[in-house]
């Protein structure tokens, strides 16, 4: 059974500096595969901790804002309202300002 809300708190803190995969691991977020090998979900894994941290993405039924704290925004540049697009890469999200060439 995966862990959530505080007991997944508890138990991130507890495991430390352990590796991703050993975290997501002992907080059962792991099925098994078809040739019985372990599958880990990852994403379940982070979503769960961040709902238990009390983040929210807006994934269910937000009104599609997303806050950044004021240290990310002020390196950023962003003032109060600045909109712009999100580009996911492999390793990294990319903010594009909006009405820019880069956003098209």
């Amino acid at each position: 059974m995966a862990l959530t809300g505080s007991e997944l708190l508890a138990k991130d803190k507890e495991l430390g500096d352990a590796s991703k995969s050993d975290s997501v691991r002992a907080a059962g977020y792991v099925s098994s595969k078809k040739d019985g090998g372990e599958q880990l979900s990852f994403t379940a894994f982070h979503e769960a901790l961040l709902e238990a941290k009390g983040v929210s993405l807006g994934m269910n039924g937000g009104n599609g804002n997303l806050l950044f704290g004021m240290a990310f925004t002020g390196l950023l540049g962003l003032k109060p309202g600045d909109e712009f697009a999100i580009k996911l890469g492999k390793k990294q999200i990319r903010l594009i300002p909006a009405g820019t060439a880069e956003e098209e």
